[in-house]
């Protein structure tokens, strides 16, 4: 068999774009998402249907996985959800599915799919978020779950470094996504519809627009790819389109 991909969140802007990416390049891929599995779906071999944030799931993901493959080369750790509002708006129970969803799942995947690693290495990428590093208002769960899965990423390096397993984050800035439409709203660009938003939004980056699914895949794709990035570990890869290199005060 090729070599296997496990990416979560799959049916998400990031996900799809980085399934078909890895299917192009011959890899066997796994997508797990909580959502139905669309007709349409392409770049998956295997589609699960879980909670990720479950350890029940994870054993029937786990389950699944054993009859059919004999080991996993790169885990994409890519599902997430968002909460917009203030953070003493956002209830306890908005904040732990955020933290489930987004941190807990990365913890239950590599603790269940280590047995499926370890006896030839591979990759974990993490899809971290530009706002682990600078962020805005009206977002406190999502931010405070990506940068624990920053800090997790290092934790994991060091941990799996002894079994090969190289552990690196990307932290996209803003993405052409269903995500980034409806976080839209939070205020923070003047406007009045979506496509009036994402070209205000796409203004204040360097590059002078919001990013592709399919930029961000290419860098997750190097980050799996152990020639290319055979030497990488522990390290936090930032695809803004510049948003975050020039200071608030220019």
């Amino acid at each position: 068999m090729s070599k296997v991909a496990l990416i979560t969140g799959v049916l998400g802007g990031i996900g799809i774009a980085t399934a078909e990416l890895f299917q192009k390049n011959g890899w066997y891929v796994v997508g797990v998402d909580q959502g139905e599995v669309p007709p349409d779906l392409t770049g998956v071999d295997l589609f699960i249907q879980a909670d990720v944030s479950d350890t029940l799931a994870w054993q029937n993901i786990t389950y699944q996985l054993s009859e059919k493959v004999k080991n996993i080369v790169a885990i994409v750790n890519n599902a997430a959800i968002q909460v917009c509002k203030p953070l003493v708006e956002t209830t306890p129970e908005e904040w732990d599915r955020v933290m489930e969803v987004n941190v807990r799942s990365v913890y239950l995947g590599v603790r269940h799919l280590h047995p499926l690693m370890k006896s030839q290495g591979g990759a974990i990428i993490n899809v971290s978020s530009v706002h682990a590093i600078a962020t805005s208002a009206n977002i406190g769960a999502y931010v405070a779950s990506k940068g624990a899965m920053l800090a997790l990423t290092r934790a994991l390096a060091i941990e799996l470094a002894c079994d090969q397993i190289r552990v690196n984050a990307v932290l996209p800035g803003a993405v052409d996504t269903p995500m980034l439409h409806s976080g839209l709203s939070r205020g923070h660009l003047q406007g009045n519809n979506v496509l009036e938003l994402l070209e205000h939004l796409g203004y204040k980056h360097l590059m002078g627009r919001v990013g592709q699914p399919a930029e961000i895949a290419e860098a997750i794709y190097f980050l799996a790819d152990e020639r290319k990035s055979g030497f990488m570990t522990g390290q936090s890869l930032v695809i803004d389109g510049g948003a975050t290199c020039r200071l608030s005060t220019e």
